[in-house]
């Protein structure tokens, strides 16, 4: 499509690793995205769960950060939170406290530098399909998530949300979709055989 992703680089992103991750400059925009919007409710379970010492809690939370700045080419802010998962994992609590305020605080500034992607339009969701097509879709995402294969499971539930559910369905469909991007893929596949028998 041929976006300017100059300015990225200047910020800090490797986009030839990020476009790599992602598959394509579309679908590149669409992670950084949501890489965004998950910014506020991530920094939110940072903080409660650093505050409660829920360590285990915290070390899943950063393992998923990790793999997200990873995955937009964000090495340094991605070293940052593995540093902090090992630190959760082996129970050095010294180390958490030192490093989880400066890394906080650098998972805030790059969003900030991300603004002009994060207010740009969305990437348009998958046109509407048939309820023959949603059932084949949701069976595929079933396996793709028991297969934890994350970027088929984010693909497949996207193209799922073209079906036209009622909206206390809608409504659930989008909670998988929150738990698919956290990979909690159990999570997921248990509200999409919720919603299954809504296909009609």
């Amino acid at each position: 499509m041929g976006y300017d992703f100059g300015w990225l680089e200047e910020i800090g992103i490797d986009i030839n690793e990020g476009i790599g991750y992602t598959g394509g400059e579309d679908k590149y925009i669409s992670a950084l995205q949501r890489f965004c919007k998950s910014y506020e409710k991530n920094e939110a379970k940072i903080s409660d769960y650093y505050s409660a010492k829920d360590y285990e809690s915290y070390m899943i939370t950063v393992h998923a950060l990790k793999s997200n700045a990873k995955m937009i080419g964000a090495k340094n802010l991605s070293d940052l939170f593995a540093k902090l998962e090992t630190a959760a994992r082996e129970g050095q609590t010294d180390v958490i406290e030192r490093l989880n305020s400066g890394t906080v605080t650098a998972y805030a500034g790059l969003v900030e530098k991300l603004g002009r992607i994060c207010d740009m339009g969305d990437v348009k969701a998958a046109g509407e399909i048939s309820a023959e097509e949603a059932r084949e879709t949701a069976d595929a995402l079933l396996e793709a998530l028991d297969d934890f294969d994350d970027e088929l499971s984010k693909e497949l539930i996207y193209k799922l949300s073209g079906y036209p559910f009622r909206i206390t369905q809608r409504e659930k469909l989008k909670e998988a979709v929150g738990y698919v991007e956290d990979f909690l893929y159990d999570e997921a596949a248990e509200v999409i055989r919720d919603i299954l028998p809504g296909i009609e």
